[in-house]
């Protein structure tokens, strides 16, 4: 987005204020409060339970490492420190492409797999009790679709 100036700004009104700062709030205590307690449970972060779902929902259980980066909205950076730490932990184990010399693989690991397995009940009960379980199915169908329209936007610009 280019600088713009004091007089170009189309201000947000009193709506949409409460829409911005409602949204910032809610997603950063619903975000802590899952990270929270797959911690406690499980040792997992929310960021690296998302990683082992997306290579679970995988074939093979693996997926290219630049490809992981934009499914779970992470710097291919972040994603190298994540898969680390995942290796460590033995959760998770990279792969050389055989078809692309510079191509790495992110790979889900047994451990790793039985991890997700016993952390997985943990998760969906906070996401169901302290999100789903909060608003009627009519808002689940907007919430869904204005964050889509979000997410393609985003993808869609980004540089």
């Amino acid at each position: 987005m280019k600088n713009v100036s004091d007089a170009e700004v189309s201000w947000l009104d009193g709506r949409e204020m409460a829409a911005w700062r409602s949204y910032i709030v809610g997603s950063a205590l619903l975000e802590h409060r899952l990270n929270r307690e797959l911690q406690a449970a499980h040792g997992l972060s929310i960021a690296d339970y998302e990683i082992l779902v997306r290579l679970s929902e995988r074939p093979g259980m693996r997926m290219r490492m630049s490809e992981l980066a934009t499914e779970v909205a992470h710097s291919k950076s972040r994603i190298s420190h994540q898969i680390r730490r995942l290796e460590a932990a033995e959760l998770v184990r990279r792969e050389d492409c055989p078809s692309d010399g510079r191509g790495v693989f992110a790979m889900l690991t047994e451990a790793g797999e039985r991890r997700l397995r016993e952390a997985a009940p943990t998760h969906v009960a906070g996401v169901r009790d302290h999100m789903i379980d909060q608003i009627d199915p009519e808002d689940q169908e907007v919430l869904a679709k204005v964050f889509g329209k979000l997410t393609a936007r985003l993808r869609s610009t980004d540089t």
